[in-house]
């Protein structure tokens, strides 16, 4: 005859499951279904409330046929391709450097990690007063005596896009930063050494050894970092409200005008759905290969 389980061993055992069904509670509630009830909205004929019809793929129809999505698109890809790039290539550089074991290090990581602890409101409004042309840059060179200085890529529906790479890029550098930091203090000390006594330079140890082992982090700061290039929107806000006109359009700014400021529920959702696409495009492929390599070192 099996002995019962005591009480406390119960508890015990569903002590765990007690504390996080609210939590899970509130995630099914708040994100999955949302994410679902956002999906019907896509398909229906919603305007300014919502509608429970259906029609199908009308809804983006309209939004691949509205040149404003279009401009939105193009400035994520812009966006994005060099967001990823200069945060990614400086924050390896930046790491590199402290790696070095340098006396400051403690100072400098501060230093660069401060940004982040920034809202990307405060940083928008900062950098909104460092490019303004009255206000920031131009206007202190102009006053050092450079007359004909002019930095007013701000003002320029061209360049607009480039002063939020440039905010971006700030903020995030430091982030970056830490988690090659972080790969870098992983690596055994004895392959760089053994690297060096075979004649090896540092350049091509960090070329050969060093960044090949750091393709873990290399992914998680891709997709974290893509994560928040595609949902940008209170720095695109606070720096240049899209404009000038709409050069700064990005898929989350239109998601929010077309649903709360031109009555386009339908359309809204629809951007929103091409937004949750293009993150799972991310994350998918990159959770499939985080899970993959255990089975196949297994």
């Amino acid at each position: 005859m099996s002995r019962p389980i005591p009480l406390s061993d119960r508890i015990a055992n569903w002590l765990p499951r007690l504390v996080l069904a609210p939590s899970l509670l509130v995630v099914l509630v708040a994100v999955y279904l949302f994410i679902c009830w956002t999906g019907w909205i896509s398909l229906s004929s919603s305007m300014i409330v919502p509608k429970y019809d259906f029609v199908g793929l009308n809804q983006y129809v309209r939004l691949w046929s509205t040149p404003r999505w279009h401009t939105a698109v193009f400035n994520l890809f812009v966006f994005s391709a060099l967001f990823l790039g200069l945060t990614t290539g400086l924050g390896l550089l930046m790491a590199i450097l402290l790696d070095q074991k340098i006396r400051v290090e403690g100072t400098l990581r501060a230093i660069f990690l401060y940004p982040m602890a920034l809202s990307f409101i405060v940083t928008g409004t900062a950098w909104k007063w460092i490019l303004n042309p009255a206000l920031g840059v131009q206007k202190v060179v102009n006053d050092l005596g450079w007359t004909s200085f002019v930095f007013d890529w701000i003002a320029q529906p061209t360049f607009a896009i480039y002063c939020v790479v440039i905010a971006a890029v700030w903020q995030s550098t430091g982030f970056a930063m830490a988690i090659f930091l972080a790969g870098l203090r992983g690596i055994d000390n004895s392959v760089i050494k053994a690297a060096q006594i075979e004649g090896a330079g540092l350049p091509r140890i960090y070329r050969t050894i060093v960044v090949p082992v750091l393709r873990p982090a290399f992914l998680s700061v891709i997709v974290l970092l893509s994560y928040i290039a595609i949902k940008s929107f209170d720095l695109i806000l606070a720096l240049t409200n899209t404009g000038p006109g709409s050069s700064t359009e990005m898929p989350s700014t239109f998601m929010y005008s077309a649903t709360f400021r031109r009555d386009q529920m339908g359309v809204g959702a629809a951007s929103a759905m091409m937004m949750l696409m293009t993150v799972a495009a991310i994350i998918v492929p990159y959770l499939y290969s985080e899970l993959k390599e255990p089975r196949d070192g297994h």
